[in-house]
């Protein structure tokens, strides 16, 4: 993936989800897309007092206050890092693990716990002051967007997602 917006889009749900099931932020997604005016961030990078009153009377999204600011400092943030990096897509990419050989076992993925990758995106984006994006979130952010493949041996969406990510062009 490396479309701006759609990156942007699903690391702030991936933030929203803390703490709640994907189903539950699945199910907002249209809601969440509306009242976050379609997640472009410049946009929502210019919200203020009054839209940040109007998404938190919006029963469609989760209304939390933390996580609603978190948001737009973040769309703020995004701007820093799209002009030092040519795009959010080339930071975030960035950030990709080096390929594994193969799929694991159930029981190695398990042991093997968040990448450090995920780790070091999610310290630095603390660090140029983004928030509500730890290890977790960011962990998960790279499964659904393709940096990381952790389906298990035999699994063929795995198989699939390997395939996805041999052809796709990294932005630079």
């Amino acid at each position: 993936m490396v479309d701006d917006r759609r990156l942007f889009e699903k690391l702030v749900l991936e933030g929203f989800m803390s703490g709640l099931s994907w189903l539950t932020i699945l199910r907002k997604r249209e809601h969440f897309r509306a009242a976050f005016r379609d997640f472009d961030p410049p946009t929502v990078a210019r919200f203020g007092a009054r839209e940040v009153s109007r998404l938190m009377r919006d029963a469609g999204i989760v209304r939390n206050r933390a996580k609603i600011d978190a948001t737009i400092n973040n769309a703020r943030r995004h701007a820093e890092l799209v002009k030092e990096f040519g795009s959010f897509a080339a930071y975030v990419w960035g950030y990709e693990p080096k390929p594994r050989k193969a799929l694991l076992a159930h029981a190695a993925l398990m042991e093997r716990g968040v990448p450090d990758e995920a780790v070091a995106m999610s310290k630095d984006l603390r660090r140029r002051g983004w928030a509500f994006i730890g290890p977790t979130t960011v962990h998960s952010f790279m499964q659904a967007m393709g940096l990381v493949n952790d389906h298990v041996r035999g699994c063929t969406a795995g198989l699939e997602v390997e395939s996805l990510r041999r052809n796709f062009v990294r932005p630079r």
